[in-house]
C-alpha cells in the first residue's frame, strides 16, 4: 500500500501540462440565433436593446462538434472556450499530441500559450498577497464636513471626482452589474465591509477561469482590494464608489507564472459578464512580457489598441454594450515604461493614477497607445487609496489598480442616472470633463475626471432620476395574436414603443398617449410576427423600460 502510494506521489509530481489554443476555422453547425436563450441571458438581451445592439457572429457558440475533436484527437482536458475569439484551449500532458490536430480542416491553426509543471486545475488556494506598496493601514482624521465623516478612509478620492455628488442624488449603483476581473477575492466573504453585498445576494455569478472552478475567495486579496473601492460599505468608515450595485467575481490571473492563457482567461470573462447582462467590466490587470520571452509583446506593433487579445476582447465587450474600464499600468520609469495591455484598447476606458496633490504617480504608465490615441484617458487617486484590508480593517495602497475600479464605480452611478447611454456616450463624457480635455499629456491623459460635470453634460439634474415608478408597462405574455399592454405614468405624457427581435432589428415603432395614472389597455397586432422571443421598449422623454416577451 504504501509502495503504491510512493508511486502516486511520483507520478503526480512528475505530471506537466501544456496549453494550446486552438483556433477555428468557422463556426458550422452551431445554433442559430433563435435559440440565443441558451447563451445569453435576458439582462443580456434587454441591455443590448436599449441600445439597439444586433447579434452577430461572435454571439454565436463555437461549435461544440470542433471542440469535441479537438479534446478525442489530443486525449486533453478543455480548459475554457471562446466564442468572440472561436477558439479552445486544451491542456495535453504530452506536447506532441497537438501534432495530432495538424491537416484538420476545421482548424486554423494552434498555438502554445501555457506550460505548467503540474496539473493546472488541481492547484491549491493560497494566501499570497498582491506585492502592492502599503501606505499605511489608519484611516486619516475626519473633517467636519457631513460628506466626509460619511465616507471618512475614501472622502479624498471621493472628492478628487465629485462622486459624492451623484451620491446625494442617489445614484449608488442600484441596477448596474459590475463584473470584476482579477486575480483573487480573499475576504470577500468575510470582511464586514462586505456584509450588505452578501446579504443582499448581490454577488450574482463568480467564476475561477484559472482553475475553472467557482472558487474565488483564495488565491490573493488583490480582487477584494479592489472591489472595495467600489463595493465597500461602512458608513462613516468606508463607502465605495457604487455601494449597492451588483457584482461578478471573476479570477482570470494566475500569480504563480506570466503566460498567454492569462489574456485567454480575460477574454472567456469579459464574455460570461456579457452573457450575465453585466454594463461594467473592471480590471486592474495589464499584460506586457511574459515568463518566455518569445512571447513578449512588442510596443510598436502590438499595442495599437486593437491587436493582442486582450485588447481586441475589451473593443468586443463594448460592441456588445458594456463598458470597459481598465488599468493603465504602473511601469512608469521602467525599461517599460508605457500602458499595458489592454489598456491600449481604443474603447477601454483606461485609468492612470495620481497622488492627493492630482500629481501623477512617477509609476502610472504613460501612453499614448502605439496609434497615437490618448492613454490614459483618465486618473484619480490611486497613491494612495483606501481598500479593505484581510483583517478586517482599512489600508491605503499604490497603484492604478486603485485607482481603475474608483472610476468604474462612478462611471455605474453615472449610467444608472442617465440609463439611455451608451458606453461611448458615457466615457466621452467622462473625458470632456476632466482637468486636462484641451492639454492632455502622457501620463496624465485628459486629466481627473469631474463626474457633476459629466452628470451635467450628460443633463442629469439636481432631483431624483427616472425611477421604475415613472413608468409601468404590463403586458400579455406570452403574445398568441395581439399585444395588449397597459401603462401606468407618474404624469400624462407620449410613450413611444418600439419592438425588436433578438438581433436587435427594429420591426414596429408606435407611439400613443397615456394619460397620468394607470391607463387603459391598448392593443397592437403581432399576427404577421414568426414564433419566436422579442423586445418591446416604451419610452418617453424621461423614463425607460425594456420588456421580454414570448410570441407563439
Amino acid at each position: 500500500m504504501l509502495l503504491v502510494t510512493l508511486l502516486q506521489f511520483a507520478a503526480a509530481a512528475s505530471a506537466v501540462q501544456y496549453a494550446y489554443q486552438v483556433n477555428f476555422r468557422n463556426k458550422n453547425g452551431t445554433q442559430p440565433f433563435s435559440d440565443s436563450l441558451t447563451f445569453l441571458s435576458p439582462h443580456s438581451f434587454a441591455r443590448r436593446a436599449n441600445q439597439g445592439i444586433a447579434l452577430d457572429s461572435t454571439d454565436l457558440p463555437v461549435t461544440r462538434a470542433y471542440v469535441d475533436s479537438v479534446l478525442a484527437l489530443t486525449g486533453g482536458k478543455l480548459h475554457c472556450v471562446s466564442k468572440w475569439m472561436n477558439c479552445c484551449v486544451v491542456l495535453l500532458s504530452d506536447s506532441t499530441q497537438a501534432h495530432n490536430l495538424d491537416g484538420k480542416a476545421f482548424i486554423s491553426s494552434r498555438r502554445l500559450v501555457g506550460y505548467y509543471a503540474g496539473t493546472l486545475h488541481n492547484k491549491a488556494a493560497s494566501s499570497n498577497g498582491n506585492g502592492h506598496e502599503t501606505a499605511g493601514s489608519t484611516p486619516s482624521a475626519k473633517t467636519t464636513s457631513s460628506d466626509a465623516v460619511y465616507y471618512s478612509a475614501t472622502w479624498n478620492q471621493t472628492l478628487m471626482v465629485n462622486g459624492n455628488y451623484l451620491h446625494n442624488l442617489g445614484y449608488k449603483g442600484q441596477g448596474k452589474i459590475i463584473a470584476v476581473v482579477d486575480a483573487g477575492f480573499i475576504g470577500v466573504d468575510t470582511h464586514s465591509g462586505f456584509d450588505s453585498l452578501r446579504s443582499s445576494g448581490r454577488i450574482i455569478d463568480k467564476h475561477n477561469f484559472t482553475l475553472a472552478s467557482n472558487t474565488v475567495y483564495g488565491y490573493d486579496n488583490h480582487g477584494g482590494e479592489i472591489l472595495s473601492t467600489m463595493a465597500g460599505l461602512m458608513p462613516d468608515t468606508f463607502v465605495g464608489s457604487a455601494p449597492f450595485a451588483s457584482y461578478a467575481l471573476y479570477v482570470t490571473e494566475d500569480d504563480n507564472s506570466e503566460q498567454p492563457i492569462e489574456l485567454l482567461n480575460m477574454v472567456c470573462a469579459m464574455e460570461r459578464a456579457d452573457s450575465i447582462g453585466a454594463d461594467i467590466i473592471s480590471s486592474s490587470l495589464g499584460y506586457n512580457i511574459f515568463d518566455n520571452t518569445s512571447d513578449n509583446f512588442v510596443f510598436a506593433t502590438d499595442f495599437d489598441g486593437k491587436t493582442t487579445v486582450a485588447a481586441r476582447g475589451a473593443n468586443l465587450a463594448t460592441k456588445k454594450g458594456m463598458l470597459f474600464v481598465t488599468s493603465a499600468g504602473n511601469e512608469g520609469g521602467s525599461t517599460w515604461n508605457n500602458i499595458l495591455t489592454p489598456g491600449d484598447a481604443d474603447s477601454a476606458l483606461t485609468v492612470g493614477n495620481v497622488d492627493l496633490s492630482g500629481v501623477n504617480a512617477s509609476n502610472s504608465g504613460y501612453g499614448p497607445n502605439a496609434t497615437g490615441k490618448v492613454k490614459p484617458d483618465v486618473c484619480t487617486l490611486g497613491q494612495p487609496g483606501a481598500v479593505f484590508n484581510t483583517s478586517g480593517g482599512v489600508n491605503y495602497i499604490n497603484g492604478t489598480s486603485i485607482s481603475t475600479p474608483e472610476v468604474a464605480g462612478w462611471a455605474a452611478c453615472l449610467w444608472q442616472a442617465v440609463p439611455r447611454a451608451t458606453p461611448a456616450q458615457l466615457r466621452l463624457a467622462i473625458i470632456k470633463c476632466a482637468s486636462q480635455y484641451l492639454t492632455p499629456g502622457t501620463q496624465i491623459g485628459y486629466g481627473i475626471p469631474d463626474f457633476r460635470c459629466s452628470a451635467e453634460q450628460l443633463d442629469v439634474k439636481d432631483t431624483q432620476g427616472p425611477a421604475a415608478a415613472g413608468l409601468t408597462i404590463l403586458i400579455t405574455n406570452p403574445v398568441v395574436h395581439n399585444l395588449d399592454i397597459i401603462v401606468n405614468l407618474h404624469s400624462a405624457d407620449d410613450v413611444t414603443f418600439m419592438l425588436a427581435d433578438v438581433t436587435g432589428r427594429e420591426l414596429m415603432v408606435f407611439s400613443h398617449f397615456f394619460d397620468s395614472g394607470k391607463n387603459a389597455s391598448v392593443s397592437y397586432d403581432m399576427s404577421h410576427l414568426p414564433a419566436g422571443m422579442y423586445f418591446l421598449k416604451a419610452q418617453t422623454a424621461t423614463y425607460q423600460q425594456v420588456l421580454k416577451l414570448v410570441k407563439q
